[in-house]
């Protein structure tokens, strides 16, 4: 179980996977013009044409698997974040105090002579803990201990609300336990990347068991991770939000897997479920009693301690360090470069996506040095522009039947908008931080966390909790809360700045919000209604007419290659997509209610149409490495950046109008073959 498992496939859909560059100023009228590449068109390659030449010239770092608009931001974010941690570390606060805990935390991540001095030393006591366990019973009971401490066993566990009763807490249990990125990297047995990355896991495993000097069989622990994967939910299979929910009685597990004492393990764990839990992924459960019966009791402990030493091997001596380094980022991402151990203090700190350590602490000093007011009162704007834009185009829907069509209003009139940084921070008086208890730091750090999560069964719904911290470039919108969150560090430039022409401000931030709010509508959250309960407000033949269109979508997405031989899976891309397409169209229309009566723009001899698509696509200017990009396709349910901003625009009349496409052009398509969905 992980009850660290906090942002689930129900809880949150996000604008973009986050990888962690400087933001350079905005020339006037926010257009930086020196990234075109004049010799490819607009017409035939969007994407190429905004951002061709710093394509051409801009390597990804050495210590990155991918670099663009997104990792510029994340690294502006991060070296404001290092101001902030440097300034804590370098005062004297009270104990106690959330300044003496940020700055302690980082003085114990740098202090590499006294972490390299220890060795394996911080967590040979768990280890033996698991070397005394003497059946499989005690075995699983475990698990239930080590959750606290967010160590992965074959089964998760997180708290979030009931998708049919949207206004309660219940726990979910999912399929869990497996370390490489995707149940393909394990299951498609002749493709050399495949072959590679399990040749590495071997490697690695083998390395630890090494260095923290226990035994265990690599082989056997690539074998059992396997026969988790076989058991494993495809992440397609994982979209849909009715097949994963599946409520049971919770004395009546054992139904599902007789052999484990779900009981002993949610004691271990210090959670109290209530009467009835939610199972994910039911049939895994019941593969996963027959392998456990079938795993010896040696392997399993093998297999449980790899897990232990995995998880804080990123926080030991060097040794351990470099073997995590060279799985994880340079087998699968293609990375030849450790991060520098400053930016992997601030990542523990502050998080990336969910929440470091200390993340709302030091997002707290973020929001008060770097996110101006007069943002939030922007943003209140665009958003108002939006929603209203979503409502105009739902009125006018082809495929829609007015009884569905006035529920949707309904469900859009619903939606709430968080800008910028929480109403309510994170309390973290639970957490101690020594200066030098590095792994004690992150132990605690993980308790805290994991009961805050159980700690909110059978309270009232959280209504002002935030998934991410406001340091986070990125935005997302929950289905069961039915809000979409914009946090502080993604309302910047290239996205939004208050010196940039309206047009690339909509082009950018705009589309976002769009993106968010058609998250509402797409594939799946459209399945939600507007108090976030999953429950279905459709005619029959409007949900046909719907997936009629969203097939096509599948099919035009399937044809993209990005690696020879390599395709988007439509299918799993598909919820991003539909946020796509009608997130730009969507702002588009928002656009003209703003500018309707003022006189027309132009920069840089761009007119206001063309200004929105230049502002769409440069905001998806990256660039990846071949690991990277292959680990994406199986494992991000987000296009590759060139189809986010070619892809949509095929389907938009206004980008045909703004650059005069005819056929012939490489993004022309005849208009009766145009998807139009939101």
């Amino acid at each position: 179980m992980n009850f660290l498992l906090r942002i689930s496939l129900s809880t949150v859909v996000a604008l973009s996977s986050i990888a962690t560059l400087v933001a350079q100023e905005e020339p006037d009228g926010g257009l930086d013009t020196t990234a075109f590449n004049r010799d490819v068109r607009p017409q035939d390659d969007l994407f190429e044409h905004v951002n061709g030449t710093w394509l051409k010239n801009t390597p990804i770092p050495s210590d990155k698997t991918d670099y663009g608009s997104f990792t510029k931001l994340a690294d502006l974010s991060e070296s404001r974040l290092k101001t902030i941690v440097e300034e804590l570390s370098a005062g004297t606060y009270e104990k106690g105090s959330d300044e003496q805990k940020v700055g302690d935390f980082f003085k114990a991540f740098m202090n590499v002579e006294r972490i390299n001095e220890l060795g394996p030393a911080p967590i040979e006591e768990e280890l033996a803990k698991i070397d005394a366990l003497e059946t499989k019973e005690d075995l699983y009971r475990h698990f239930g201990t080590l959750d606290q401490m967010g160590i992965s066993s074959p089964f998760g566990a997180y708290v979030s609300q009931d998708a049919k009763v949207s206004t309660q807490y219940i726990v979910h249990l999912v399929q869990n336990g497996t370390t490489l990125p995707n149940r393909d990297y394990y299951l498609v047995r002749h493709e050399e990347k495949n072959i590679a990355a399990r040749a590495a896991f071997l490697d690695y495993a083998d390395k630890l068991m090494q260095l923290a000097g226990t035994d265990g069989n690599a082989e056997e622990i690539l074998a059992f991770e396997t026969r988790l994967a076989d058991a494993s939910w495809s992440n397609i299979k994982l979209r849909d939000a009715e097949k994963r929910y599946n409520k049971y009685k919770t004395a009546e597990l054992s139904t599902l897997a007789p052999g484990v004492d779900f009981d002993a393990m949610f004691k271990a764990a210090g959670v109290t479920p209530g009467e009835e839990v939610i199972v994910n992924t039911p049939s895994y459960f019941e593969k996963l009693d027959e392998i456990l019966k079938q795993t010896s009791l040696d392997t399993l402990k093998a297999y449980t301690k790899f897990h232990l030493i995995d998880r804080f091997a990123p926080l030991l001596s060097d040794e351990f360090v470099v073997a995590h380094f060279n799985l994880y980022r340079k087998q699968l991402g293609g990375v030849d470069e450790q991060r520098p151990r400053w930016k992997r203090a601030i990542s523990a700190i502050s998080g990336g996506r969910g929440f470091g350590a200390l993340g709302e602490v030091v997002g707290k000093i973020y929001v008060q040095r770097h996110f101006k007011p007069e943002a939030k009162e922007k943003m209140d704007r665009l958003v108002k522009n939006l929603l209203k834009a979503f409502g105009t185009s739902i009125d006018g829907l082809t495929w829609m039947s007015d009884e569905t069509k006035a529920k949707a209003k309904i469900k859009l009139s619903k939606i709430r908008t968080k800008i910028g940084y929480p109403t309510k921070w994170r309390d973290y008086s639970a957490l101690t931080v020594e200066p030098d208890d590095l792994v004690g730091n992150m132990l605690r750090s993980s308790k805290v966390e994991h009961d805050r999560s159980v700690s909110k069964l059978g309270k009232p719904i959280d209504r002002e909790e935030w998934g991410m911290t406001p340091q986070t470039v990125n935005a997302y919108y929950s289905p069961t809360k039915n809000e979409i969150v914009f946090p502080a560090a993604i309302l910047q430039a290239p996205f939004f700045s208050a010196d940039t022409a309206a047009p690339l401000n909509y082009g950018g931030i705009g589309a976002v919000i769009g993106h968010e709010i058609s998250h509402a509508f797409d594939d799946q959250g459209s399945r939600y209604d507007g108090d976030g309960n999953l429950n279905n407000w459709w005619t029959d033949e409007d949900r046909e007419a719907f997936e009629k269109l969203t097939t096509q979508l599948v099919k035009q997405y399937d044809g993209y290659e990005p690696l020879p031989g390599k395709f988007v899976k439509g299918d799993f891309t598909l919820g991003e997509n539909i946020a796509d397409l009608s997130g730009l169209e969507i702002s588009h229309r928002a656009m003209s209610f703003e500018l309707e009566g003022k006189d027309p723009i132009e920069v840089a001899g761009w007119n206001q149409d063309q200004l929105f698509f230049v502002g769409w696509s440069r905001v998806w200017a990256r660039k990846y490495r071949d690991a990277e990009m292959m680990k994406r396709l199986l494992t991000d349910p987000h296009s590759p950046s060139a189809y986010r901003a070619n892809g949509p625009v095929t389907n938009i009349d206004a980008f045909y109008k703004a650059f005069n496409l005819k056929p012939g052009d490489r993004l022309y398509k005849e208009e009766d073959e145009r998807i139009k969905i939101w």
